[in-house]
């Protein structure tokens, strides 16, 4: 077992396989050492975490939505090093994407939720450039959407 997921299992985190693409794109694509993953939509084992924060749910809840987020950026990020998650170098940027209200203005305190958890799990290859906007709706009513890049070597 690698180091990373030594870290994500003493979290209580396995990584899930790389979700198929639900339309014509492909989970990531590498250029270089940057591998460019695409959104990962807010999910657990019981489905598709939906919402729309500021109506529907509180912050603290987009902030684990957010957290599913990143657990399935960091699925891609290993299908993208052959299964070898140690080859990750770090996050470079994350954009992350919140369905919610005209007037929810904490956008950035539901992307930490993804933030915080891959400094956690990663260190400070975990510490990223980020954006964090709001969006009238997202891809199947999820409450987050989120996308990444990441440096492998």
């Amino acid at each position: 077992m690698s180091a990373i997921e030594i870290r994500l299992t003493e979290l209580g985190v396995s990584l899930p396989d790389v979700a198929a693409p639900a339309a014509n794109y492909v989970p990531f694509v590498q250029v270089g050492d940057i591998v460019y993953v695409s959104g990962q939509i807010s999910q657990n084992a019981d489905g598709l975490i939906l919402g729309k924060l500021g109506r529907d749910l509180e912050t603290e809840a987009g902030a684990a939505a957010a957290k599913t987020c990143a657990i399935g950026l960091l699925a891609a990020v290993k299908a993208a090093c052959g299964g070898d998650i140690d080859r990750l170098v770090r996050v470079v940027k994350l954009t992350g994407f919140v369905n919610s209200t005209g007037d929810y203005t904490e956008q950035p305190k539901v992307i930490n939720g993804a933030s915080d958890f891959l400094v956690e799990a990663l260190g400070d290859k975990g510490r990223h450039s980020r954006s964090a906007v709001s969006a009238g709706a997202l891809p199947l009513g999820v409450a987050v959407e989120i996308e990444g890049i990441f440096q492998i070597k």
